[in-house]
């Protein structure tokens, strides 16, 4: 499979988790199986979230409070971590948490 290029984007709190930038141009590297939502998960664990992953990651999916938008489509529509990313995919993670 070839290389991705992909836009992610975090708001509603959840950017604070990710250095407080809002958007990110992400090339996922070329592999042998597609990319798919739940790769992209570990991916931004692993590469780009800065602190406390348990407020973004749980098990194998986004912490319950987050929602995800793939092209402006709610990701329950689309098979939520086993849609398959394409490129020039638009991601958004909105925190929906609100301390008090």
């Amino acid at each position: 499979m070839s290389e991705r290029t992909i836009i992610v984007e975090f708001s509603g709190g959840a950017e604070l988790l990710f250095g407080k930038v809002k958007s990110h141009e992400i090339r996922l590297p070329a592999r042998e199986t597609p990319w798919n939502v739940g790769a992209l998960l570990v991916w931004l664990r692993d590469n780009l979230l800065q602190e406390r992953p348990e407020l973004f990651v749980q098990e194998d999916t986004v912490r319950p409070g987050i929602l995800v938008l793939i092209n402006d489509t709610d990701w329950e529509l689309l098979g939520q971590t086993k849609y398959e990313i394409n490129n020039d995919d638009k991601i958004v993670f909105i925190s929906t948490l609100h301390g008090g």
